[in-house]
């Protein structure tokens, strides 16, 4: 059987009120991986720790095994924690240089996504979309512990608090981890808040499975700005057209 190339795209746009884009993603098929980082601490600050991010998983090797691959990364994110921990202690107290997270690595046919903070994974399979992420937010914590809705986390005046993030004031950072075995046509979405915090589920899903020509981080970035997004936006997809045989993810790491 031939095999096809993963195929993936990218999008990002600061949003209607922002005039900075603390937004970072990685897009790189060549080494099976893909990711959004999420800034936090204002310009400077939060474009640096998304970029640092992005930089440090950018520059993997591309021919790390799948269990390698996994155990680099989380290598590579606790390096970059340390060093966006130093950073700030050096500018000054009180400064915050932390960044959200979510990747998705792919090796054959499986998958592994990491995360911390509130940067999403959503997978479409068969028509159908679900998030494969749970947000590490206060909201969310509220949610699990029924004290308030699902469906009024959205709006919760501290929705925007997160409680795990690269640079935060932690030794190490954890980052949760699911996998899976990948499916013919499989489309998976990777997006900052901006994007699934301002587009419907149900929008979200239609925009991802259209066929229309349009990238769908385009067109999902476009109807994020339509609704008026205020967050910085950024939306990676990623499609995979085939099989093969091989493994990721389920060695403990």
């Amino acid at each position: 059987m031939t095999e096809e190339p993963i195929r993936s795209w990218h999008a990002t746009h600061p949003g209607t009120k922002r005039k900075h884009n603390e937004d970072t993603w990685v897009d790189r098929p060549d080494l099976g991986i893909w990711a959004v980082a999420d800034g936090a601490g204002g310009h400077q600050a939060g474009e640096y720790a998304s970029g640092l991010i992005a930089e440090a998983l950018g520059s993997l090797a591309p021919e790390l095994s799948a269990s390698e691959l996994v155990g680099a990364v989380r290598g590579r994110i606790n390096d970059t924690h340390r060093a966006l921990r130093e950073e700030a202690e050096r500018r000054g107290a009180d400064t915050v240089i932390a960044s959200t997270l979510v990747a998705l690595l792919a090796r054959d046919d499986h998958y592994a996504c990491l995360w911390a903070g509130d940067s999403r994974a959503y997978m479409l399979r068969d028509g159908e979309l679900r998030q494969i992420t749970k947000d590490h937010s206060l909201v969310q914590e509220l949610v699990d512990s029924g004290t308030i809705a699902p469906e009024d986390a959205e709006k919760h005046p501290h929705a925007n608090v997160i409680t795990r993030a690269i640079g935060a004031d932690t030794d190490e950072v954890v980052l949760e981890k699911v996998s899976g075995r990948l499916q013919q046509g499989d489309r998976f979405l990777l997006c900052s808040d901006g994007l699934c915090k301002t587009v419907p589920f149900p929008r979200l899903a239609q925009l991802l499975q259209s066929d229309d020509g349009v990238p769908p981080p385009a067109a999902l970035v476009a109807a994020a700005l339509a609704l008026d997004a205020t967050d910085n936006v950024t939306a990676v997809t990623i499609e995979i057209p085939r099989t093969a045989t091989g493994h990721i993810g389920d060695d403990g790491s």
